[in-house]
């Protein structure tokens, strides 16, 4: 039986289209989930999309919409999005589905029922577009408004609520935290998290009588659920909760939520108290990963500095802003966004240091070995230090991909491809068809076997891409797995081979493009 893999995305919500943001997230999770079926496991992939609460409410009003029409149009630029990035998610889930709203009042019975619900009045600065209230000490005055933390208004609002009782979660929250010390990743959000919670909790608001757009409260339909807790529920809710089924027991707890740093406190703090104080398992990670910016602040719809993902893919690529985005900058860092860098990677990775490479071995093997692969002799020492550093390449990469270092995965692999054109140069394989065939045999030998590492650990990236390569080599889909990286399962020498196709060319951007 396979192993199993369950990763997330958050629920993305849905108050305006999706942006470059969210399509860095779902990008992140589809990677390491086709990583992981290449890997053998049996993936679950969850994404989908936040549908209650007042900012949609407002949102709809302004599209003179009702609540659900607007989500219905919202959501589906999110499948959109899925469809144009080549995402593999196994399921879509919107909170306005029956499945959903069944599995939150659940999860709510059971956390009232253990008699961590108490009804109660909240007064406080709330913000709208945060949905969340913040302490008196987080406010500052801002030429006369109230601001956030976050940089959004809040306002002063008093109104009967259901509290649930954090404040006595936080030392089996540090507890929880000690005992699991990969449960937060990377370190540095890992120690923000724990000192607010040393910081002391106070129990959270959970309810809300202002706006009638979400989840009813079981047996109190006055009130609405506080959408982060219902938002939070829709992991469950995928796994069949409240049903203990066979998914349930094969994918819960989670293996991992990847999320955005801006809302890690909901997923690292309020989450786990919420599902231990409901009796399930917290997940077993959540990795929280850096913003990107432009002309240096946060792209984000409320700044209206967003960069439209599908734009940048009908001007480069569906690959190349694939790799860009998971290549420019250490994952869990801020990075800042540029066209301009999208070409600089285009150039000088893609087309300079792969697609040149292609272009050298496939056209001499098509020239000197009648198109079929080689037949290699005696290896030499530099062939064999090329082969062993494509063989080692899975057990870094996979290390890396663990710990959500995907950068530091693309750097293994590009080593061993600059390796590669640092053999074709000092090998010179052009010149030996004459003077030593069998020789010139070997070489070529020994980089088609390189390339055939090198494109079957792209693939989780570069899917398409991947394949024109794996094509290139006669590889057979079932043959495309992790589980062929063995010089066991290497080329077959006689293989007839296709006729080389350039696959990285060179693209030069018009000037007006460049920022």
């Amino acid at each position: 039986m396979s192993p199993t893999y369950y990763i997330t995305t958050p629920v993305y919500y849905v108050n305006d289209k999706p942006h470059i943001g969210h399509a860095y997230t779902t990008l992140a999770c589809d990677v390491l989930a086709r990583f992981k079926r290449l890997d053998g496991y049996d993936v679950m992939f969850l994404t989908g999309t936040d549908e209650h609460g007042q900012k949609v409410e407002k949102a709809s009003l302004a599209a003179d919409l009702d609540p659900q029409s607007f989500t219905n149009m919202v959501s589906q630029h999110f499948c959109d999005l899925s469809w144009a990035m080549g995402f593999t998610q196994d399921d879509f889930i919107r909170t306005t589905e029956t499945r959903h709203v069944t599995a939150a009042q659940s999860f709510w019975r059971l956390l009232k029922n253990n008699g961590h619900i108490y009804l109660g009045y909240y007064e406080g600065w709330y913000s709208i577009s945060d949905e969340t209230f913040y302490n008196e000490a987080d406010i500052k005055n801002v030429a006369g408004q109230h601001i956030a933390p976050t940089g959004s208004v809040v306002q002063r609002m008093k109104n009967p609520s259901y509290f649930f009782d954090l404040s006595s979660w936080q030392e089996k929250l540090l507890a929880f935290y000690e005992a699991n010390p990969n449960f937060i990743a990377p370190e540095t959000r890992k120690n923000e998290v724990i000192c607010f919670v040393k910081a002391g909790l106070r129990d959270l608001s959970i309810s809300r009588t202002n706006f009638k757009w979400g989840i009813p409260v079981p047996d109190d339909e006055e009130h609405i659920m506080y959408v982060w807790l219902d938002a939070l529920t829709n992991y469950i809710t995928a796994v069949d909760f409240p049903k203990v089924t066979s998914k349930y027991s094969q994918y819960w707890p989670a293996d991992l939520h990847i999320v955005g740093k801006d809302i890690l406190r909901f997923h690292a703090v309020y989450w786990p108290a919420f599902l231990m104080g409901a009796g399930l398992e917290p997940p077993k990670r959540i990795f929280a990963h850096g913003w990107w910016t432009s002309d240096g602040r946060k792209i984000s719809k409320s700044i209206g500095n967003v960069i439209d993902p599908i734009a940048l893919i009908k001007t480069y690529g569906l690959d190349p802003v694939r790799y860009y985005l998971m290549r420019e900058v250490p994952f869990g860092s801020d990075g800042h966004f540029s066209q301009r860098s999208i070409v600089k990677r285009m150039t000088s990775e893609l087309s300079n240091d792969v697609g040149n490479l292609l272009q050298r071995v496939f056209s001499m093997v098509a020239k000197n070995c009648g198109g079929t692969v080689p037949t290699p002799g005696r290896f030499t020492t530099e062939d064999l230090a090329l082969l062993a550093s494509a063989d080692a390449l899975l057990v870094a990469v996979r290390r890396h991909f663990d710990d959500q270092a995907f950068h530091k995965g693309w750097e293994e692999i590009f080593c061993v491809i600059k390796h590669a054109n640092r053999y074709v140069d000092d090998q010179a394989p052009w010149g030996l068809y004459k003077s030593d065939y069998e020789r010139m045999a070997t070489v070529l030998y020994t980089l088609l076997e390189t390339i055939r590492y090198i494109s079957i650990l792209l693939q989780p990236v570069m899917p398409t891409s991947c394949a024109k390569m794996l094509e290139q080599l006669a590889i057979p889909l079932d043959a495309r797995g992790f589980d062929q990286l063995d010089a066991k399962c290497g080329l077959t020498p006689g293989t007839r081979l296709p006729k080389p196709e350039g696959i990285f060319p060179r693209w030069v951007e018009p000037k007006d493009v460049l920022d």
